[in-house]
């Protein structure tokens, strides 16, 4: 039987600090070596994915940005994209406007992603670009977002408040051809709302491993709530013992926290 595991990383594999161990790196890259099939699904871009796991052998093609990209580390390039039409795009900018909310907007052109934003203003966001500026060299440019809303758009989002962005989220999930991430942060109180194509979803970035690669099984790990259209997708559903209560309640198994590698501590036992 082919399997494959997939872990989602903030809150499931990374650490709260949050990293990849090195007793993490030392059991995954141990199993690699063996023959297990892995590789992760993730909110995270590839500028900060692909950073923050490069201490892992990773073999399988990633799903990136809740379910939008598909990104083979190893060959440094896109397998497979899911953009947004430039109209449901323009419908979620001025919901956006119209409620007083900032978001960064994400497009992949040419194979390079670019995140664009009009203004920050918001503490909250200005820290999310500062962090993903300085560490991650992710590219950002200030612009009018309408002139670039255009058929490369692949994802919105934005952080802060749960009571700021639910406004927003409603509206948006009154416009065709998009789909929505909301939850919360594992590191703080805030909220993140992710908005990106009714064709993108981890559930829906798994299918395309599957069919793909030819994977007979999948098992996952997942914490919050954006792990839970992952979980649909999988034959095997895995929680960490810090999940939020309603991934617990999907999943198979319960296992130990991301602070006591459970991932990797639960692979090393079960692995064969």
């Amino acid at each position: 039987m082919k399997r494959l595991y997939i872990s989602d990383l903030d809150g499931t594999l990374l650490s709260p600090k949050p990293e990849i161990t090195s007793h993490t790196a030392e059991i995954m890259n141990s199993l690699a070596r063996k023959g297990m099939n892995f590789t992760f699904a993730t909110a995270r871009s590839i500028y900060s994915a692909v950073p923050i796991t490069s201490a892992l052998d990773i073999n399988v093609p990633c799903i990136l940005m809740n379910g939008v990209s598909i990104y083979d580390i190893k060959n440094e390039s896109y397998v497979k994209n899911e953009f947004i039409d430039p109209s449901a795009s323009l419908k979620l900018l001025d919901a956006y406007e119209r409620h007083g909310v900032e978001c960064f907007m994400y497009r992949i052109d040419k194979g390079a992603l670019t995140c664009y934003y009009s203004k920050l203003t918001s503490r909250v966001m200005q820290s999310f670009a500062e962090v993903r500026k300085n560490e991650y060299k992710k590219p950002f440019v200030q612009c009018r977002l309408e002139d670039y809303a255009d058929e490369y758009t692949v994802y919105f989002t934005t952080r802060g408040r749960y009571e700021e962005l639910y406004p927003v989220k409603l509206e948006a999930e009154k416009i065709s051809g998009v789909d929505i991430a909301f939850y919360l942060d594992v590191y703080d109180d805030s909220w993140y709302l992710e908005i990106f194509s009714h064709k993108a979803s981890k559930s829906n970035g798994l299918r395309f491993l599957r069919e793909k690669y030819g994977f007979d099984e999948i098992v996952a790990f997942g914490d919050n709530l954006n792990d839970l259209p992952m979980f649909d997708e999988a034959d095997v559903k895995i929680a960490v013992g810090n999940a939020r209560n309603e991934v617990k309640s999907a999943a198979d198994f319960i296992i130990g926290n991301n602070s006591e590698d459970g991932v990797a501590e639960y692979l090393m036992s079960s692995f064969s």
